[in-house]
């Protein structure tokens, strides 16, 4: 199906958009945007201490009825803090093999529980797997939800060993990309700090999704795609 370019959304944007540029305008920055699934869990509050001591600014997309709902001061410290909150469906269902009814509640049910925590309801989620199609697009259009793939994935799910991770992502990074990690996992939240000092010393500026983006505005139903 078709995707866009965080890049290409950003060129095309009219001249008068008035998108947030946050940390930076990635027109003239080298700008990488650094996002965590999953979660909230365990770790999450050392990771935002992390992001907080060095001043980075990353997107959640988070997973509902084991992780909004338990973590709700979490969920709220996340926001509270400045980073993008936003939708990985309520039970991580791989909605490319549901009914429509089914797609609507996974995302809807997240929805609903981080707006009651925050007050807002996210314009972001990712499909698990990265997998969606046209009817998935189409109730994330009604929804309000942009949908947002990555460039960069460590695969941390598939191993604790944190310098492996941050190798794998250093060795996809790329301007404009977009990186995948698991805030859930063991080895992920001690590569961090790793991954943002070899990117920062390589000139990368770290931005939310929405900033990388700007001065476009995230599109619902569209999927975004480094």
């Amino acid at each position: 199906m078709d995707t866009t370019a965080p890049a290409s959304a950003r060129r095309d944007a009219a001249s008068d958009a008035k998108g947030s540029f946050g940390a930076a305008d990635c027109r003239r920055a080298k700008c990488i945007a650094l996002t965590f699934d999953a979660g909230p869990g365990e770790d999450t509050p050392e990771l935002l201490d992390i992001l907080k001591e060095k001043k980075v600014r990353a997107t959640f997309f988070l997973l509902g009825r084991d992780h909004v709902v338990k973590h709700p001061d979490t969920v709220r410290r996340i926001a509270d803090e400045g980073h993008e909150v936003a939708n990985h469906t309520w039970t991580h269902k791989i909605l490319t093999d549901r009914e429509p009814e089914e797609i609507r509640a996974e995302l809807e049910k997240t929805q609903r529980a981080i707006e009651e925590i925050t007050g807002e309801r996210p314009r972001l989620m990712r499909p698990p797997q990265g997998r969606t199609d046209d009817t998935v697009s189409e109730i994330s259009k009604e929804l309000g939800l942009s949908q947002i793939l990555w460039s960069a994935t460590a695969k941390d799910f598939s191993t604790n060993d944190s310098a492996l991770i941050r190798k794998r992502i250093l060795d996809q990074a790329g301007r404009d990309g977009v990186i995948l990690l698991h805030d859930i996992y063991d080895g992920t939240v001690p590569a961090v700090p790793g991954i943002i000092d070899a990117l920062r010393e390589d000139g990368y500026t770290f931005v939310t999704v929405p900033e990388l983006m700007a001065p476009a505005e995230p599109e619902p139903g569209t999927v975004y795609r480094p």
